[in-house]
């Protein structure tokens, strides 16, 4: 199985060489994300991809100075919705009705049933449920890259309200959730590339009820 062999090539990247990678390569691993499932469809995030070098600096000062962010051709940041709203859940039922050719009112029963469960909760719940939908998206893009023999480190450190302030998150909605720094590792310098790669055992991993 082919993901089996990139899963097992991939690792965390620790130093990056700066190659650039081309950009047909990069619109594969984006859409590997684009299609990743959602809970009911609603794609409650979204991925911002950032080239610009002084960028990337400023970002790297809050993310405990990683190399990989300024070494990485492209930095992903996956961004996921700070609330469910009344709008938002609206915008995507009619999109994907539009999208399908059906009637708006199709899907009325099944709208509303969320509309009365994400929107009366506090909005800290409901962004730690559209946190976890960005969660799948970026273990797809992770997945994509180890299939293109791209290598991507991913991240939490980094002091998530300085980037959403430095990209302006708030204001269209967002908080930041992950970086993926996406890029060429650095053999000669990379401690961890030569690593056996460890995990435990299957049998340790899955429980089986039967």
């Amino acid at each position: 199985m082919e993901l089996l062999n990139a899963l097992n090539w991939r690792y965390a990247t620790k130093k990056m060489n700066g190659n650039k990678v081309d950009q047909t390569i990069m619109d594969k691993i984006l859409e590997a994300a684009r299609l990743a499932p959602t809970s009911s469809g609603l794609q409650p995030y979204e991925v911002i991809v950032i080239t610009n070098p002084e960028l990337k600096i400023k970002i790297q000062q809050i993310a405990m100075g990683q190399t990989q962010i300024v070494d990485c051709s492209h930095l992903l940041v996956f961004a996921a919705w700070d609330n469910y709203t009344k709008e938002r859940i609206h915008n995507r039922f009619d999109f994907t009705l539009n999208e399908r050719g059906l009637p708006l009112d199709t899907m009325d029963d099944y709208r509303n049933r969320l509309i009365g469960l994400y929107t009366p909760r506090e909005a800290e719940e409901n962004f730690i449920h559209t946190a976890r939908q960005a969660y799948i998206g970026f273990g797809m893009a992770i997945a994509a890259a180890a299939e293109l023999k791209v290598d991507a480190t991913p991240m939490e450190g980094f002091d998530n309200a300085a980037l959403d302030e430095l990209l302006d998150l708030k204001e269209k909605g967002l908080r930041s959730v992950t970086l993926l720094p996406i890029g060429y590792r650095d053999a000669e310098n990379d401690w961890l590339v030569n690593q056996k790669k460890v995990r435990v055992a299957l049998k340790d991993f899955v429980t089986e009820l039967n």
